[in-house]
Order: structure tokens, then sequence, then C-alpha cells
């Protein structure tokens, strides 16, 4: 049977060289075209999950040839693991990134900035979740929101817990139909326990806490799920360390109080760590400003530009290598056919 005419589907999961892709007819099965293959060079221009995508399909029994991307209207990336300066995606599409910290065991300030510089610079919309209320206090509940507040942080959060229900349907009622979500968080957050909850059911598999109510992981691949009022939700593997790369916007979106206090500095190239007539520096010390926020705009702005530079750098190697390559072959007699 011959390929049929180009469809628009969206992609579900990715496993290597398949991914597994969804149109009004339903799931089926996707490998990318090899003109598509041969001419894309960098990893993030390869369909993640959350993608549209052009596809030929010709019947149950074949996979379909994925031919395009469509341009995305949103992302959520991160710096690759290891010494390679580049993106790796996450998901597209994006219209909320729900970022889940339990508030018993693993909630960091300084790490929960950092999701919201990745998502902010993706042009996501970000919501705080703060799952596992029921193992903790009213008072430590309040104190880690005092925490969020402090840290100038002014998204919505929203306190909850899938074993009580409580907060469960504050959730449901940002969920809008047709749009979709993403859930960003550490292993062990309870982000599957999460969906099973929205789901009404057993739908992901869950392991059972540790003694000190840590949850285990369980979530292997990033999928696209369906929820029963037509939201659509990606769950997302645990993340708890990530780099920051080419991330000014987000910067700008989550240290919004700084850099306006920035604009008031003596000097336009001010660094904010000694110069004299620093507004940043004045807010601390007037104790208008949180210690321990400035120090991660240091952190996060120090290790933005590092990897910026170093992607510079790698971009002008890279150049510089393709044109020896082109020199060799000149000089070789090769020639492109």
């Amino acid at each position: 049977m011959g390929l049929a005419e180009h469809r628009l589907a969206r992609v579900v999961a990715v496993d290597r060289d398949q991914l597994l892709v969804m149109d009004d007819s339903g799931e089926f099965r996707a490998k990318l075209a090899g003109r598509f293959l041969h001419i894309t060079e960098q990893s993030m221009d390869f369909p993640c999950v959350g993608d549209w995508v052009c596809v030929q399909y010709g019947g149950s029994d074949m996979f379909g040839i994925i031919h395009d991307v469509i341009p995305r209207k949103s992302v959520l990336r991160r710096k690759a693991a290891g010494d390679v300066v580049e993106y790796q995606m996450i998901a597209s599409n994006i219209d909320t990134a729900l970022i889940v910290q339990s508030c018993h065991f693993d909630f960091n300030v300084n790490r929960l900035e950092r999701y919201l510089v990745m998502v902010r610079d993706g042009h996501v919309k970000p919501v705080v979740l703060l799952t596992k209320t029921d193992l903790v206090s009213p008072e430590t509940l309040q104190q880690t929101m005092e925490k969020i507040s402090d840290a100038g942080i002014n998204t919505e959060v929203i306190a909850l817990s899938s074993v009580t229900g409580e907060g469960v349907d504050d959730l449901r009622e940002i969920l809008e139909p047709g749009k979709t979500y993403c859930l960003l968080g550490s292993s062990g957050v309870g982000k599957s326990t999460l969906i099973n909850r929205l789901m009404g059911g057993h739908i992901l598999e869950t392991k059972a806490v540790s003694g000190t109510g840590e949850g285990r992981h369980t979530t292997v691949r990033r999928e696209l799920i369906l929820l029963n009022n037509g939201a659509m939700l990606i769950d997302n593997p645990g993340m708890r360390e990530f780099g920051i790369l080419g991330a000014e916007e987000g910067m700008g979106g989550n240290f919004a109080d700084i850099y306006a206090l920035a604009s008031k500095c003596k000097y336009g190239d001010c660094s904010h760590s000694s110069e004299p007539g620093c507004a940043v520096l004045s807010a601390i010390e007037g104790g208008t400003l949180h210690p321990a926020h400035y120090r991660n705009f240091i952190k996060l702005r120090s290790e933005s530009e590092f990897h910026d530079l170093s992607q510079l750098e790698k971009r002008k190697k890279d150049k510089a290598f393709g044109r020896y390559i082109k020199s060799v072959k000149k000089d070789l007699g090769i020639t492109r056919k």
C-alpha cells in the first residue's frame, strides 16, 4: 500500500529512532524521513514530545514517515549533560509548566528559581505545585510559602496532597481543555501519583514512598497524556540537576526585582559585587532584598554567561574546522557531487 498524503500529528513519545504520534484517528508509530535526517544538524531540531509534525502514513501495518517539524511556539530546554555545550529539548508547545516540589523533603528555593528561569526563557507560563502537604504541619507549609515570597517569586502556587485530595480540585480548575501542561520536578515528588489522581485511576506505575516520605522514581520517558477533560499533560523523568544555557530572557523574567534595582546603579556595567553606588547591594544592606535570592541570581547569571561563551567558542571552532575541510578537499581535487 502506498503512502497517503501528509497529515498533521503530535509527538506523544520518543524512543530512540522511533516516535509515537497522535492525530484525530488515534496513535501510531513513525520514523524520520531520510532527507530530514540528512539536513538536520542540531539535536534540538529533531522532534521532541509536544512537537507538531508533518507525517505521511499508509496504513496500520506501516510506520508513518515524518518529513518536517512545525515551528514551535514555546519550548522547555536545558543544557545537555556533561561537557557538551548545546541544548537538550525537554518538550515543546507547552502552555503552562507545573513545577512540582514536595514540601516535605524536596523543597529547595534555589532549584525552584532555576526551574523558573528555564520555563520563562522558553515563553511558558509557570505554576508551582507543592505536593505532600499531608506529611507536614500547617506551620511548615506556611514557612515554605514564606521562603517562596522572600525569593521574590510571584507566580501562582498550589499546595496539594494526592493522598487526601486537598488542593487537587484547585489544580483541576486551571487545566483547560485543548491546552498543554508539563510536569517538571525531581524524582519522587509525586508526579505520577498526581497524574493518577487527576485521571481517577491507576494509570501510571508508582512505587511506595520511603520511610522519610520521599517517593521513588518511576517515570522513565517523557510522554504526553490526554486527561479526561481534554487537557494534555506531559510527564517527565525527574530532573534534580540541570544546566542553564542562553537564558537571558528567563533571568530577566525571574529576577525582575534585581534587574529593576540594577537600573538604578551608579555604573551601567555594575557587576553588583563590590562597586560603590550599587543599588542591588544597597537593597541587601537595607533589608529589602533577600541575600539568598541575590546569591542565586549571581550564580545563575555566571553559569549562563559561562555556557553562552563556551557555545560561542564552539561555533567558532566548528566554522573554522568546516573551512579547513573545504580547503583540504580543494587541495585534493575532491568535488561535491
